[in-house]
Protein backbone atom coordinates (compact mmCIF):
# COMPACT_ATOMS: atom_id res chain seq x y z
CA UNK A 1 0.00 0.00 0.00
CA UNK A 2 1.26 3.51 -0.62
CA UNK A 3 0.71 4.71 2.60
CA UNK A 4 2.32 2.35 3.99
CA UNK A 5 5.32 2.60 1.78
CA UNK A 6 5.34 6.67 2.76
CA UNK A 7 5.30 5.54 6.37
CA UNK A 8 8.41 3.41 5.94
CA UNK A 9 9.66 5.36 3.77
CA UNK A 10 9.57 8.47 6.74
CA UNK A 11 11.18 5.79 9.01
CA UNK A 12 13.97 4.76 6.82
CA UNK A 13 14.49 8.65 6.35
CA UNK A 14 14.95 9.17 10.92
CA UNK A 15 17.40 6.30 10.67
CA UNK A 16 19.21 7.61 7.43
CA UNK A 17 19.06 10.98 9.37
CA UNK A 18 20.18 9.32 12.84
CA UNK A 19 23.46 7.52 11.23
CA UNK A 20 24.19 11.47 9.53
CA UNK A 21 23.30 12.90 13.04
CA UNK A 22 25.67 10.07 14.41
CA UNK A 23 28.46 10.50 12.24
CA UNK A 24 28.74 14.87 13.01
CA UNK A 25 28.04 14.20 16.76
CA UNK A 26 31.51 11.82 16.41
CA UNK A 27 33.10 14.62 14.45
CA UNK A 28 32.51 17.63 16.95
CA UNK A 29 33.38 15.53 19.43
CA UNK A 30 36.48 14.86 18.17
CA UNK A 31 37.36 18.20 16.89
CA UNK A 32 41.08 18.27 19.33
CA UNK A 33 41.98 14.46 18.78
CA UNK A 34 45.08 14.00 16.94
CA UNK A 35 45.44 12.52 14.04
CA UNK A 36 41.44 12.41 13.52
CA UNK A 37 39.85 11.89 10.03
CA UNK A 38 35.91 13.00 9.46
CA UNK A 39 33.09 10.99 8.71
CA UNK A 40 30.25 12.10 6.49
CA UNK A 41 27.05 9.83 5.71
CA UNK A 42 26.40 10.37 2.15
CA UNK A 43 22.23 9.22 1.29
CA UNK A 44 21.43 6.96 -1.45
CA UNK A 45 17.68 6.88 -2.52
CA UNK A 46 15.92 3.22 -2.65
CA UNK A 47 13.53 1.73 -5.21
CA UNK A 48 11.16 -0.42 -4.94
CA UNK A 49 9.84 -2.40 -7.99
CA UNK A 50 6.70 -1.12 -8.13
CA UNK A 51 7.71 2.53 -8.56
CA UNK A 52 7.72 2.08 -12.05
CA UNK A 53 4.18 1.18 -12.23
CA UNK A 54 1.36 3.47 -12.22
CA UNK A 55 0.99 2.92 -8.36
CA UNK A 56 3.70 4.55 -6.88
CA UNK A 57 5.56 2.79 -4.15
CA UNK A 58 8.34 4.98 -2.10
CA UNK A 59 11.47 3.11 -1.36
CA UNK A 60 12.90 5.53 0.86
CA UNK A 61 17.01 5.79 2.14
CA UNK A 62 19.80 4.77 3.04
CA UNK A 63 22.53 5.98 4.81
CA UNK A 64 25.99 5.37 3.66
CA UNK A 65 29.16 6.26 5.88
CA UNK A 66 32.61 7.29 4.60
CA UNK A 67 35.70 8.41 6.51
CA UNK A 68 38.51 10.70 4.46
CA UNK A 69 41.38 8.51 5.85
CA UNK A 70 43.20 10.12 2.94
CA UNK A 71 42.74 13.46 3.68
CA UNK A 72 45.97 15.16 6.11
CA UNK A 73 45.09 17.62 8.66
CA UNK A 74 46.83 20.77 9.41
CA UNK A 75 50.14 19.93 11.21
CA UNK A 76 50.94 21.73 14.68
CA UNK A 77 53.99 22.09 16.18
CA UNK A 78 54.78 20.65 20.03
CA UNK A 79 57.75 21.00 22.57
CA UNK A 80 58.14 17.32 22.70
CA UNK A 81 60.84 15.58 20.60
CA UNK A 82 58.63 12.40 20.48
CA UNK A 83 55.85 14.31 19.00
CA UNK A 84 55.51 12.79 15.75
CA UNK A 85 53.28 13.52 12.48
CA UNK A 86 53.85 12.41 8.54
CA UNK A 87 54.08 15.16 5.81
CA UNK A 88 52.17 12.62 2.84
CA UNK A 89 51.30 9.76 2.34
CA UNK A 90 51.62 6.93 5.29
CA UNK A 91 50.59 5.53 8.56
CA UNK A 92 52.74 4.67 11.50
CA UNK A 93 52.81 0.72 11.87
CA UNK A 94 51.83 -0.48 15.55
CA UNK A 95 50.95 -3.42 17.66
CA UNK A 96 48.88 -3.59 20.65
CA UNK A 97 51.57 -5.27 22.80
CA UNK A 98 55.39 -4.16 23.26
CA UNK A 99 57.18 -7.22 23.19
CA UNK A 100 57.50 -11.03 21.64
CA UNK A 101 54.99 -9.94 18.64
CA UNK A 102 55.09 -12.41 15.78
CA UNK A 103 54.52 -11.68 12.05
CA UNK A 104 50.97 -13.39 12.13
CA UNK A 105 49.47 -10.68 14.99
CA UNK A 106 47.78 -7.94 14.25
CA UNK A 107 49.20 -4.88 13.06
CA UNK A 108 47.20 -1.25 13.34
CA UNK A 109 47.94 1.81 11.26
CA UNK A 110 47.53 4.89 12.62
CA UNK A 111 48.49 8.72 11.55
CA UNK A 112 48.33 10.05 15.74
CA UNK A 113 51.73 10.29 16.53
CA UNK A 114 51.73 12.01 20.26
CA UNK A 115 54.30 8.81 21.55
CA UNK A 116 55.43 8.64 24.66
CA UNK A 117 58.30 6.58 26.70
CA UNK A 118 56.68 3.99 28.95
CA UNK A 119 58.13 2.19 31.98
CA UNK A 120 60.10 -0.38 29.82
CA UNK A 121 61.29 2.32 27.37
CA UNK A 122 59.10 1.39 24.51
CA UNK A 123 57.65 3.88 22.25
CA UNK A 124 53.76 4.12 22.97
CA UNK A 125 50.93 6.56 21.70
CA UNK A 126 48.07 7.65 23.86
CA UNK A 127 46.18 4.92 23.04
CA UNK A 128 48.54 2.40 23.90
CA UNK A 129 49.70 1.38 20.43
CA UNK A 130 53.48 0.43 20.23
CA UNK A 131 55.34 2.38 17.38
CA UNK A 132 57.27 -0.59 15.33
CA UNK A 133 60.45 0.30 13.38
CA UNK A 134 63.28 -1.17 11.91
CA UNK A 135 66.74 -1.90 14.90
CA UNK A 136 69.52 -1.13 14.20
CA UNK A 137 72.68 -3.76 14.57
CA UNK A 138 74.35 -3.72 17.96
CA UNK A 139 77.50 -4.51 16.80
CA UNK A 140 77.79 -2.59 13.03
CA UNK A 141 75.05 -0.06 14.22
CA UNK A 142 73.83 -0.29 10.50
CA UNK A 143 70.17 -0.28 9.65
CA UNK A 144 68.88 -2.74 7.39
CA UNK A 145 65.33 -1.33 6.00
CA UNK A 146 63.31 -4.84 4.19
CA UNK A 147 59.77 -3.83 3.15
CA UNK A 148 59.23 -7.16 1.96
CA UNK A 149 59.59 -8.95 5.51
CA UNK A 150 57.41 -7.78 7.83
CA UNK A 151 59.31 -9.66 10.72
CA UNK A 152 62.44 -7.57 10.72
CA UNK A 153 60.04 -4.86 12.24
CA UNK A 154 60.41 -4.63 16.12
CA UNK A 155 58.98 -2.52 18.99
CA UNK A 156 61.06 0.73 19.03
CA UNK A 157 62.66 0.93 22.21
CA UNK A 158 64.87 3.52 23.64
CA UNK A 159 65.92 3.64 27.05
CA UNK A 160 67.47 -0.05 26.54
CA UNK A 161 70.82 1.15 26.30
CA UNK A 162 71.28 3.57 28.85
CA UNK A 163 73.64 2.62 31.07
CA UNK A 164 74.92 -0.25 28.49
CA UNK A 165 78.57 -0.38 26.98
CA UNK A 166 79.15 -1.48 23.55
CA UNK A 167 82.79 -1.19 21.89
CA UNK A 168 83.02 0.85 18.81
CA UNK A 169 83.35 -1.23 16.14
CA UNK A 170 82.78 0.71 12.74
CA UNK A 171 83.62 4.83 12.47
CA UNK A 172 82.50 6.41 8.91
CA UNK A 173 84.43 9.83 8.20
CA UNK A 174 83.86 12.55 5.81
CA UNK A 175 86.44 15.20 5.67
CA UNK A 176 88.45 17.58 3.40
CA UNK A 177 91.90 18.08 2.78
CA UNK A 178 92.64 21.30 1.08
CA UNK A 179 94.52 21.34 -2.05
CA UNK A 180 96.03 24.69 -1.54
CA UNK A 181 97.89 23.27 2.02
CA UNK A 182 101.67 24.14 1.11
CA UNK A 183 104.20 20.86 1.30
CA UNK A 184 105.05 20.59 4.94
CA UNK A 185 108.76 21.25 7.09
CA UNK A 186 109.96 17.60 7.72
CA UNK A 187 113.25 17.62 9.33
CA UNK A 188 116.84 18.32 8.75
CA UNK A 189 117.68 16.51 5.37
CA UNK A 190 121.09 15.59 2.96
CA UNK A 191 120.53 19.06 2.29
CA UNK A 192 120.45 20.28 5.06
CA UNK A 193 117.48 22.69 4.30
CA UNK A 194 114.85 20.83 6.20
CA UNK A 195 112.33 20.75 3.36
CA UNK A 196 110.87 17.40 2.48
CA UNK A 197 112.41 16.30 -0.91
CA UNK A 198 110.71 12.97 -2.75
CA UNK A 199 114.60 12.44 -4.20
CA UNK A 200 116.71 12.86 -0.97
CA UNK A 201 115.38 11.45 2.30
CA UNK A 202 111.72 9.89 2.60
CA UNK A 203 109.56 9.98 5.01
CA UNK A 204 110.55 7.86 7.73
CA UNK A 205 107.27 5.71 9.27
CA UNK A 206 109.05 3.61 11.87
CA UNK A 207 111.76 6.20 13.32
CA UNK A 208 111.33 9.73 15.19
CA UNK A 209 110.14 12.84 13.72
CA UNK A 210 106.58 11.69 13.07
CA UNK A 211 103.40 13.51 14.27
CA UNK A 212 102.91 10.58 16.89
CA UNK A 213 105.87 12.25 18.52
CA UNK A 214 104.72 15.55 18.43
CA UNK A 215 101.49 14.63 19.83
CA UNK A 216 103.19 12.59 22.80
CA UNK A 217 105.38 15.03 23.24
CA UNK A 218 102.87 17.90 23.68
CA UNK A 219 104.58 19.32 20.10
CA UNK A 220 108.43 19.70 21.66
CA UNK A 221 109.89 16.99 19.09
CA UNK A 222 108.39 15.38 15.86
CA UNK A 223 106.31 16.65 13.53
CA UNK A 224 103.29 19.03 13.22
CA UNK A 225 100.35 17.56 11.69
CA UNK A 226 98.87 19.90 8.61
CA UNK A 227 95.33 18.65 10.05
CA UNK A 228 93.96 16.56 12.74
CA UNK A 229 90.74 14.40 12.69
CA UNK A 230 90.06 13.15 16.67
CA UNK A 231 87.36 10.30 16.85
CA UNK A 232 85.68 9.24 20.00
CA UNK A 233 85.92 5.62 20.24
CA UNK A 234 84.05 3.53 23.37
CA UNK A 235 86.00 0.56 24.82
CA UNK A 236 84.65 -2.45 25.92
CA UNK A 237 84.16 -1.39 29.34
CA UNK A 238 82.21 1.75 28.41
CA UNK A 239 85.00 4.23 28.67
CA UNK A 240 85.15 7.09 26.09
CA UNK A 241 88.59 6.98 24.35
CA UNK A 242 90.16 8.91 21.89
CA UNK A 243 92.10 8.36 18.57
CA UNK A 244 93.52 11.10 16.31
CA UNK A 245 94.05 10.79 12.67
CA UNK A 246 96.55 13.19 11.70
CA UNK A 247 97.65 14.75 8.03
CA UNK A 248 100.33 15.74 6.92
CA UNK A 249 101.12 16.89 3.03
CA UNK A 250 104.13 14.95 0.83
CA UNK A 251 106.03 16.51 -1.58
CA UNK A 252 104.14 14.23 -3.80
CA UNK A 253 101.14 15.20 -5.76
CA UNK A 254 98.30 14.43 -4.23
CA UNK A 255 99.48 12.68 -1.66
CA UNK A 256 99.76 13.05 2.45
CA UNK A 257 101.50 11.33 4.40
CA UNK A 258 98.99 9.98 7.49
CA UNK A 259 99.10 8.23 11.10
CA UNK A 260 96.53 6.75 13.29
CA UNK A 261 97.45 7.13 16.73
CA UNK A 262 96.41 7.46 20.73
CA UNK A 263 97.93 8.93 23.85
CA UNK A 264 100.61 6.72 25.14
CA UNK A 265 99.22 6.87 28.06
CA UNK A 266 95.82 4.79 26.68
CA UNK A 267 97.66 2.69 23.40
CA UNK A 268 100.99 1.02 23.62
CA UNK A 269 102.99 0.64 20.50
CA UNK A 270 105.81 -1.94 21.52
CA UNK A 271 108.17 1.08 20.34
CA UNK A 272 110.88 2.88 22.04
CA UNK A 273 109.76 5.33 22.83
CA UNK A 274 106.05 4.55 23.38
CA UNK A 275 103.91 6.89 20.91
CA UNK A 276 100.95 5.57 20.99
CA UNK A 277 100.93 4.86 16.94
CA UNK A 278 98.20 2.63 15.68
CA UNK A 279 98.91 3.10 11.74
CA UNK A 280 100.72 4.73 9.55
CA UNK A 281 101.02 4.91 5.66
CA UNK A 282 100.13 7.39 2.83
CA UNK A 283 96.40 8.64 1.62
CA UNK A 284 96.67 9.68 -2.21
CA UNK A 285 94.06 10.94 -4.16
CA UNK A 286 92.27 11.56 -7.73
CA UNK A 287 92.95 14.24 -10.50
CA UNK A 288 89.05 14.82 -9.36
CA UNK A 289 89.73 15.13 -5.27
CA UNK A 290 88.09 11.82 -4.67
CA UNK A 291 90.16 9.54 -2.86
CA UNK A 292 92.34 6.78 -4.85
CA UNK A 293 92.30 3.68 -2.30
CA UNK A 294 94.34 1.67 -5.11
CA UNK A 295 97.69 4.30 -4.38
CA UNK A 296 97.23 3.73 -0.38
CA UNK A 297 99.71 2.45 1.35
CA UNK A 298 97.91 3.25 4.96
CA UNK A 299 98.17 -0.73 5.99
CA UNK A 300 95.34 -2.10 7.15
CA UNK A 301 92.63 0.93 6.25
CA UNK A 302 91.92 0.08 2.84
CA UNK A 303 90.82 -2.73 0.81
CA UNK A 304 93.41 -4.07 -1.38
CA UNK A 305 93.09 -4.30 -5.20
CA UNK A 306 90.30 -6.84 -5.95
CA UNK A 307 88.26 -7.06 -2.59
CA UNK A 308 90.95 -7.89 0.03
CA UNK A 309 90.21 -7.25 3.88
CA UNK A 310 87.58 -4.45 5.06
CA UNK A 311 89.48 -1.48 6.45
CA UNK A 312 89.93 -1.85 9.73
CA UNK A 313 92.98 -1.24 12.60
CA UNK A 314 93.09 -3.66 15.59
CA UNK A 315 94.07 -2.42 19.42
CA UNK A 316 95.45 -6.20 21.24
CA UNK A 317 93.46 -6.52 24.63
CA UNK A 318 95.08 -5.01 27.61
CA UNK A 319 96.47 -8.31 28.57
CA UNK A 320 98.16 -9.35 25.71
CA UNK A 321 101.64 -10.04 26.31
CA UNK A 322 102.60 -11.20 23.05
CA UNK A 323 101.20 -8.43 20.93
CA UNK A 324 103.40 -6.77 18.94
CA UNK A 325 101.08 -4.11 17.15
CA UNK A 326 99.17 -1.30 19.45
CA UNK A 327 97.54 -2.56 22.23
CA UNK A 328 95.49 -1.22 25.01
CA UNK A 329 97.59 0.44 27.95
CA UNK A 330 97.87 -3.10 30.54
CA UNK A 331 96.46 -0.78 33.15
CA UNK A 332 93.42 -0.18 31.56
CA UNK A 333 92.23 -3.81 31.64
CA UNK A 334 90.03 -3.73 28.41
CA UNK A 335 89.28 -6.09 25.50
CA UNK A 336 90.39 -6.42 22.04
CA UNK A 337 88.85 -3.74 19.57
CA UNK A 338 88.39 -4.29 16.12
CA UNK A 339 87.27 -0.78 14.24
CA UNK A 340 86.78 -0.22 10.57
CA UNK A 341 87.51 3.14 9.40
CA UNK A 342 85.39 4.14 6.39
CA UNK A 343 86.86 6.91 4.53
CA UNK A 344 85.01 5.98 1.08
CA UNK A 345 81.44 4.65 2.02
CA UNK A 346 80.79 8.25 4.38
CA UNK A 347 78.70 10.29 2.21
CA UNK A 348 81.31 12.70 0.92
CA UNK A 349 83.87 10.42 2.08
CA UNK A 350 88.05 11.75 2.33
CA UNK A 351 88.41 13.95 -0.56
CA UNK A 352 91.14 16.79 -1.44
CA UNK A 353 89.58 20.03 -2.63
CA UNK A 354 90.40 23.66 -2.90
CA UNK A 355 88.68 24.38 0.49
CA UNK A 356 89.63 24.45 3.40
CA UNK A 357 90.77 21.44 5.40
CA UNK A 358 87.98 20.53 8.03
CA UNK A 359 85.82 17.53 8.74
CA UNK A 360 82.72 17.76 7.98
CA UNK A 361 81.09 14.48 9.86
CA UNK A 362 82.65 11.96 11.85
CA UNK A 363 79.39 9.41 13.39
CA UNK A 364 81.01 6.23 15.58
CA UNK A 365 78.87 2.96 16.87
CA UNK A 366 79.35 1.76 20.49
CA UNK A 367 77.65 3.15 23.42
CA UNK A 368 79.83 4.60 25.79
CA UNK A 369 78.08 3.98 29.72
CA UNK A 370 75.96 6.82 30.41
CA UNK A 371 72.78 8.47 31.25
CA UNK A 372 70.07 8.61 28.63
CA UNK A 373 69.21 12.47 28.58
CA UNK A 374 66.99 12.46 25.49
CA UNK A 375 66.03 11.16 22.30
CA UNK A 376 65.39 12.65 18.76
CA UNK A 377 63.24 11.67 15.59
CA UNK A 378 64.70 13.18 12.48
CA UNK A 379 62.78 13.93 8.61
CA UNK A 380 63.87 10.35 8.19
CA UNK A 381 62.74 8.66 11.18
CA UNK A 382 65.93 7.55 12.15
CA UNK A 383 65.61 7.83 16.51
CA UNK A 384 68.50 8.66 17.96
CA UNK A 385 69.77 8.46 21.83
CA UNK A 386 71.41 11.33 23.04
CA UNK A 387 73.63 10.60 26.34
CA UNK A 388 74.54 13.32 29.22
CA UNK A 389 78.67 12.24 27.96
CA UNK A 390 77.36 14.47 24.58
CA UNK A 391 77.93 11.16 22.36
CA UNK A 392 74.75 10.01 20.59
CA UNK A 393 74.00 6.37 19.17
CA UNK A 394 71.37 5.69 15.95
CA UNK A 395 68.88 3.34 17.32
CA UNK A 396 66.10 2.55 14.88
CA UNK A 397 64.28 3.79 11.95
CA UNK A 398 60.79 4.33 11.99
CA UNK A 399 58.79 2.66 9.11
CA UNK A 400 55.78 3.91 7.25
CA UNK A 401 53.25 1.67 5.38
CA UNK A 402 51.66 3.29 2.57
CA UNK A 403 48.25 1.40 1.18
CA UNK A 404 46.44 2.04 -2.32
CA UNK A 405 43.03 2.82 -1.14
CA UNK A 406 43.36 4.41 2.58
CA UNK A 407 39.99 5.45 2.92
CA UNK A 408 38.77 2.00 2.60
CA UNK A 409 40.53 0.58 6.08
CA UNK A 410 38.75 0.01 8.63
CA UNK A 411 38.34 2.53 11.40
CA UNK A 412 39.48 0.65 15.16
CA UNK A 413 39.66 1.99 18.45
CA UNK A 414 42.42 4.70 19.19
CA UNK A 415 42.21 6.73 16.39
CA UNK A 416 43.79 3.39 14.29
CA UNK A 417 42.97 1.34 11.23
CA UNK A 418 43.15 -2.59 10.10
CA UNK A 419 43.43 -3.83 6.63
CA UNK A 420 40.68 -4.75 4.86
CA UNK A 421 39.79 -6.39 1.46
CA UNK A 422 39.05 -2.73 -0.25
CA UNK A 423 42.49 -0.88 0.79
CA UNK A 424 44.85 -3.61 -0.28
CA UNK A 425 47.60 -4.57 1.61
CA UNK A 426 50.09 -2.34 2.87
CA UNK A 427 53.58 -1.80 1.84
CA UNK A 428 56.40 -0.62 4.08
CA UNK A 429 59.08 2.12 3.22
CA UNK A 430 61.51 3.94 4.94
CA UNK A 431 60.00 7.32 5.79
CA UNK A 432 59.98 9.56 2.12
CA UNK A 433 61.19 6.89 0.10
CA UNK A 434 58.70 5.42 -2.32
CA UNK A 435 56.07 7.80 -2.41
CA UNK A 436 56.25 7.88 1.64
CA UNK A 437 55.66 10.63 3.69
CA UNK A 438 58.42 12.31 5.93
CA UNK A 439 58.78 12.76 9.53
CA UNK A 440 57.94 16.08 11.16
CA UNK A 441 59.56 15.90 14.45
CA UNK A 442 57.99 17.72 17.14
CA UNK A 443 54.99 18.14 15.33
CA UNK A 444 51.36 16.19 15.55
CA UNK A 445 48.67 16.18 13.10
CA UNK A 446 45.47 18.07 14.01
CA UNK A 447 41.81 16.76 13.13
CA UNK A 448 40.58 17.12 9.97
CA UNK A 449 37.03 18.49 11.38
CA UNK A 450 35.86 21.80 10.46
CA UNK A 451 33.36 22.90 12.96
CA UNK A 452 31.49 25.22 10.64
CA UNK A 453 30.84 22.61 8.31
CA UNK A 454 29.87 20.25 11.30
CA UNK A 455 27.46 22.96 12.35
CA UNK A 456 25.84 23.47 9.35
CA UNK A 457 25.34 19.93 8.75
CA UNK A 458 23.78 19.63 12.48
CA UNK A 459 20.85 22.05 11.26
CA UNK A 460 20.10 20.39 7.97
CA UNK A 461 20.18 17.13 9.52
CA UNK A 462 17.85 18.31 12.12
CA UNK A 463 15.28 19.74 9.54
CA UNK A 464 15.33 16.39 7.08
CA UNK A 465 14.80 14.39 10.76
CA UNK A 466 11.81 16.97 11.60
CA UNK A 467 10.45 16.40 7.67
CA UNK A 468 10.90 13.11 7.87
CA UNK A 469 8.98 12.80 11.48
CA UNK A 470 6.12 14.89 9.78
CA UNK A 471 5.91 11.89 7.26
CA UNK A 472 5.52 9.65 9.55
CA UNK A 473 2.50 11.49 11.31
CA UNK A 474 0.43 12.16 8.18
CA UNK A 475 0.83 8.92 6.97
CA UNK A 476 -0.29 8.15 10.68
CA UNK A 477 -3.33 10.63 10.22
CA UNK A 478 -4.16 9.34 6.23
CA UNK A 479 -4.85 5.29 7.77
CA UNK A 480 -6.65 6.84 10.68
CA UNK A 481 -9.03 8.68 8.00
CA UNK A 482 -8.78 5.21 6.19
CA UNK A 483 -10.28 3.33 9.20
CA UNK A 484 -12.80 5.34 9.93
CA UNK A 485 -14.46 4.46 6.80
CA UNK A 486 -15.67 1.65 8.74
CA UNK A 487 -17.67 3.47 10.94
Amino acid sequence: MSINSAMLAGVSGLVANSSALAAISDNIANVNTVGYKRTTANFSSLVTSSSKASNYSAGGLKAITHKYVRQEGNHMGTSSNLDLAISGSGFFVTTTKSENNLPTDQRLFTRAGAFVIDDLGYLRNDAGLYLQGWLADNLTGEITTDPSDLSQLDTINVSGTGGTAEATTRVAISANLSNQQPTTTFWTDANADGIYDPGEENYDLTNANQMAEWHATGGTSGLEPDFEINIPVSDSQGSQRNITMAFMRSGNANEWVVEVYGDPSIIEDGGAPNLGKIASGTVNFNPDGTISTADATLGGLFPTAGGGNPPTIVIAASDDAAATGPKWATALGIAEQTIQIDLTTAPGGLTQFSSLSEAQNISANGTPFGVLADVQIDKEGYVTAIYENGTTRRLAQVAIATFSNPDALISQNGNAYQVSRESGTYTLKAPGAGGAGEIDPSTLEASTVDLSTEFTGLITTQRAYSAASKIITTADEMLEQLLNIKR
